[in-house]
């Protein structure tokens, strides 16, 4: 019996009996025990009444999931009975995923209160579907299912839909299969997909509208590359433009022209060939059956510019072009569309010191050069430019005679010399040898630097090899001549102590002159070495003109002068000896004349003598 039949039952039951329902209760009323003319329900006929109704409501409880049917709808809110003793609403905007609701269909609410404050029923369809939704995303990941999702907005590289009351990411890449450059058109729009990742720890998950029609496209491919054969020509779309190549659609295939096959010219970027959506003829270089790839040919289809190249054009011809590349060896100048000649390095100018193309060139400069090689079969051409100046070493021999002085740019450091440039195109070498008369250079940086002017003498000429020898000493005369006079053996000269060797000191003496101190010869008076920026004197040893070296000595001459105090003592020790002697031979030989008073005399000079000796022995011990 239904609710509605009871509630029938009971109207009429109070009708047979002359009753009329009050209008209004009183709250403390109690309905148990009322009695209506003299007649009542009994309390069994109560309890059955009680059952029968109660068995007509379903059980529902709060945070509780249960199915649903709409009965109404509005443009807000939509009407679901779920058996209970009223109805319940839920937004329609809930349902915004589903545009074709309609009355009559099952939908899963969850019971999120079962009175409010007005006594109604509180539904909502967002959290049933959200509490199974990670369910049921993942069953249909495992079963590979086709589920429908509403496309919300647009994010950064695709789309947000709701599935199941989650927000999932639909890449760009997965929209379709041919690239989609306009995302907001699925904005609002209800869209098949298959779940194609899951990520549980940050709640992502990744679905695909490319993968429903991806089995039906390989189909398609297989079938169209079975057809295809080499040099076959087909029309195309142009489907997308990378910097290195175009993708053409073929029709279900794409294949790919490689930016090196879309003209014979060169290009910077594809897009200066074709357009997004342009249908162009193509031809098939070669394609893979495996991996589905295809190669593709746009310039293949006209004839090759060397075809039509002048046939009187030889080499020595002066040409005009447009510099296309640049690298440091050399530019490529295209003189005519599809032609191109390298002009290297060497070439460009008749200097020889290193540099690049690009010190020169510039890229879409128009330039004249004149053709070295040309190479019709092969297709390479050579050009140069210095070969339009005069060559600067058919002047040379007379320009830079032998002996003659010139001013000269420092270009390039080697460990044996200098490079210098006189001009453009005439280099010389100093050799670290002839840089200077007096210092000994261990390397040109300690002389010069890069990019300094410096005075040089011409000391030979090779024009077969196009070498000039220079010198830097040479424009003065040389002071070793002069240095020989002065630096004289066991000459002394003031010196400072400029560097400190394994084996001794670099001294500088007088007039810019440089000498070795072996490390013996460097002992000071109070027995310590001498050290750096110390002045003292200096002794010398040696002196080697062609060799321009000189040995000295700081030890030598305190050496010399004990030597010399010395070898005084000795000679003034001997002197007084000698007088001593002459005066006891003289006194013995007048012994025979003297007188007792004379022995009194000689016996004081003999004691006097005596004593004079004692002094000279201990003298000469001091």
């Amino acid at each position: 019996m239904s609710e509605n039949e009871i509630v029938q039952l009971e109207v009429e039951k109070q009708k047979e009996i002359g009753y009329e329902t009050p209008q209004t209760a009183h709250e403390a009323f109690d309905w148990n025990a009322i009695e209506i003319k003299g007649d009542s329900y009994s309390k069994a006929e109560r309890e059955q009444l009680d059952s029968v109704y109660e068995k007509t409501l379903k059980s529902v409880t709060s945070n509780e999931t249960i199915q649903g049917k709409v009965v109404a709808k509005n443009s807000k809110e939509v009407v679901v009975n779920i058996g209970y003793k009223s109805d319940g609403i839920v937004q329609l905007s809930e349902f915004r995923y589903n545009p074709d609701l309609k009355i009559g269909d099952i939908v899963e609410v969850y019971v999120e209160s079962q009175e409010d404050k007005s006594g109604q029923l509180i539904l909502s369809h967002k959290t049933a579907r959200s509490m199974k939704s990670w369910e049921r995303v993942s069953t249909a990941l495992e079963n590979d299912e086709i589920i429908t999702g509403f496309v919300k907005c647009r994010t950064k590289g695709g789309l947000i839909a709701d599935v199941f009351g989650i927000e999932a990411f639909l890449p760009g890449s997965q929209i379709d299969v041919k690239p989609i450059r306009d995302f907001d058109q699925f904005v609002g729009k209800t869209m098949e997909f298959k779940v194609v990742k899951i990520n549980n720890e940050f709640k992502n998950v990744v679905v695909s509208h490319k993968a429903l029609i991806e089995a039906e496209l390989e189909l398609q491919k297989k079938e169209i590359i079975g057809k295809l054969e080499k040099g076959q020509v087909l029309e195309g779309t142009v489907k997308n433009i990378t910097s290195y190549g175009v993708f053409i659609d073929l029709g279900g295939v794409d294949g790919l022209i490689h930016i090196t096959d879309l003209s014979w010219g060169r290009i910077n970027h594809p897009e200066e060939v074709v357009k997004l959506d342009e249908k162009i003829n193509v031809v098939i270089l070669d394609f893979d059956n495996e991996k589905k790839r295809i190669a593709l040919g746009l310039k293949q289809l006209s004839a090759h510019p060397w075809d039509g190249l002048r046939i009187d054009l030889a080499v020595g011809d002066k040409v005009k072009g447009k510099v296309v590349v640049i690298a440091d060896y050399g530019a490529f100048v295209e003189i005519q569309p599809g032609v191109e000649g390298l002009i290297h390095v060497s070439e460009m100018s008749w200097s020889q010191h290193l540099r690049t193309a690009h010190d020169f060139l510039k890229v879409g400069q128009e330039v004249e050069a004149v053709i070295l090689t040309l190479d019709r079969e092969e297709r390479k051409m050579s050009l140069g430019i210095k070969q339009l100046m005069p060559d600067p070493w058919a002047t040379v021999i007379t320009k830079y005679a032998k002996g003659t002085k010139h001013t000269s740019t420092v270009r390039h450091f080697t460990n044996f010399g200098i490079f210098v440039e006189l001009e453009e195109g005439v280099d010389g070498l100093i050799h670290i040898s002839d840089l200077s008369w007096s210092k000994k250079v261990k390397h040109p940086s300690e002389f010069t630097k890069i990019g300094e002017k410096i005075d040089v003498v011409v000391l030979d000429i090779d024009g077969e090899n196009r070498r000039l020898s220079l010198g830097h000493k040479q424009i003065e005369e040389n002071p070793w001549e002069v240095f020989e006079t002065i630096f004289n053996i066991d000459s002394i000269h003031q010196g400072t102590i400029i560097n400190v060797l394994d084996k001794g000191a670099i001294v500088s003496m007088p007039y810019g002159v440089e000498a070795f101190c072996p490390t013996r010869h460097m002992i000071k008076v109070d027995g310590k070495p001498a050290k750096v920026e110390d002045t003292l004197d200096f002794k010398v040893l040696e002196f080697n003109k062609e060799l321009k070296k000189i040995i000295v000595s700081h030890t030598k001459i305190a050496e010399d002068a004990a030597s010399i105090e010395k070898e005084s003592a000795t000679e003034g020790k001997k002197a007084e000896d000698e007088a001593t002697k002459k005066t006891v031979k003289k006194l013995k030989d007048g012994i025979e004349k003297t007188t007792l008073g004379d022995m009194n005399v000689l016996s004081n000079l003999k004691s006097d003598m005596e004593a004079s000796e004692k002094r000279s022995e201990e003298k000469g011990k001091e």
